[in-house]
């Protein structure tokens, strides 16, 4: 079998074999699997719609729920879909919540809402002005895009099937998709003046 017909290690394979060797008293192991896969969490809590400072406290809740629960965890390859779901859970629990507690705005302007471009770590891209550019058209793209644009990006090499659990999408959807909202992005882009300008 040549290298091209090799299978390619995905997320999920990383995960539970980081996970596997935790479970069996690698301890160390944990901090790998805390790197390799939060972005991908912190990127499907913040498409709940939850706020920066919301979406840190959701993340680390999910890996301390993973700590208390590891040993009920049967199968170490099901860490990656017991973390998407876990992070979910919560973002949904927090953003009742948060809605039961504050008060609906007298008026919808938008004036008061904060910029949702300039927290967490898309703030990084932000700092150069194609970064601006880029972040706003995104903001203008359909929830779907901004979602699924937001975890790619932040991925090195996404797995398809993680992405498409993260955003209860078809797996067979997100490459057609992605590739619909690229094409959106880049119209948008080009019809920018402002895109390209150093």
């Amino acid at each position: 079998m040549s290298s091209s017909d090799a299978p390619t290690e995905t997320l999920a394979s990383r995960a539970g074999a980081a996970f596997a060797a935790y479970q069996a008293g690698d301890r160390h192991r944990l901090a790998e699997l805390v790197e390799l896969l939060t972005p991908l969490l912190w990127h499907t809590v913040r498409a709940q719609r939850v706020g920066h400072d919301q979406a840190e406290d959701i993340v680390q809740t999910t890996w301390l729920r993973l700590v208390h629960h590891a040993d009920s965890i049967q199968d170490s390859r099901a860490v990656l879909a017991w973390l998407i779901v876990t992070a979910k859970r919560e973002s949904w629990r927090v953003v009742k919540e948060t809605r039961r507690s504050q008060p609906l705005p007298e008026a919808d302007d938008g004036g008061d809402l904060p910029d949702s471009t300039m927290d967490g770590p898309e703030s990084v891209a932000l700092a150069s002005a194609e970064g601006r550019v880029i972040w706003r058209h995104i903001e203008s793209l359909p929830e779907r895009c901004r979602s699924l644009l937001r975890v790619v990006a932040f991925s090195d090499r996404p797995d398809y099937a993680s992405v498409a659990q993260a955003l209860g999408m078809p797996v067979g959807s997100i490459g057609p998709t992605r590739g619909r909202c690229l094409a959106k992005l880049r119209l948008l882009l080009d019809a920018d003046p402002h895109w390209g300008i150093s």
